[in-house]
């Protein structure tokens, strides 16, 4: 059981190593070691059955790692005739043309957002979206709509969340989610990150079941709350075509 427990450890530790990688391309072995809380000894075995398998690479100049080819070749057969990161695809294109803003898919994962598809605006400034990156549900336009639209057993799971941040007030947060049901998307601005805003509504499929959250974002200085109650409606239509796609 011991030696068990052992290699489902070493499992974990390597997969955390993996995930690192959701928000940042390239890492040392100094900075996966404090991302992941491992001694840098520990990392670097891990990291060399990695490299060994593929799984990462490392620069021989910089001496950082980065992903290897090996994930690419498993997510090559990721897809799936439904899945919405395909799917949604041309819809999100065609509303990044019209809105000349960064347009992103976001899916709810236990207690986090993940974005698992983006398309990026073609102005010089603009907001960038890494795909894979997970995010705290406490927070942003898509988060909240992903958790106003969620079963009520859902939802209340989520605010009763030990880990919920003390500076979101969850009082405030649920009269939120209240008035984005009303009004069918929501906004957000500098909640998350600095200097970035974004307006997000509710993608549902055929039969009724919370998809997906669909969002718009951008620079403050563009999005303003005027600018994003005027591009809602081209957000909530958005997503209502690519409900269609899916049963």
């Amino acid at each position: 059981m011991e030696g068990h427990k052992l290699t489902v450890r070493a499992v974990e530790r390597a997969l955390d190593i993996l995930l690192a990688f959701s928000e940042a391309k390239e890492l040392s072995l100094t900075e996966i070691a404090k991302r992941v809380s491992l001694n840098k000894s520990t990392v670097h075995r891990l990291l060399n059955t990695l490299e060994e398998k593929g799984f990462v690479m490392r620069d021989s100049v910089t001496e950082k790692y980065r992903l290897g080819y090996s994930v690419w070749e498993l997510a090559g057969n990721l897809t799936l005739p439904h899945d919405p990161a395909v799917l949604f695809l041309p819809e999100m294109e065609r509303l990044r043309d019209l809105l000349d803003e960064t347009v992103s898919l976001y899916v709810r994962d236990g207690k986090h957002r993940v974005r698992v598809q983006a398309v990026e605006s073609q102005q010089t400034i603009r907001r960038v979206a890494p795909i894979g990156v997970r995010l705290p549900l406490s927070v942003g336009a898509s988060s909240k709509v992903l958790v106003a639209y969620a079963d009520p057993e859902t939802r209340a799971e989520i605010l009763a969340d030990p880990d919920w941040p003390p500076q979101v007030d969850k009082h405030a947060y649920v009269r939120q989610l209240e008035a984005i049901r009303a009004r069918g998307y929501a906004t957000s601005v500098e909640e998350r990150e600095a200097g970035t805003a974004a307006v997000a509504a509710p993608i549902f499929s055929r039969s009724g079941r919370l998809a997906a959250a669909l969002s718009v974002s951008g620079p403050a200085s563009r999005l303003t709350l005027e600018k994003m109650q005027e591009i809602a409606p081209h957000v909530i239509e958005a997503a209502k075509r690519m409900g269609r796609l899916v049963p």
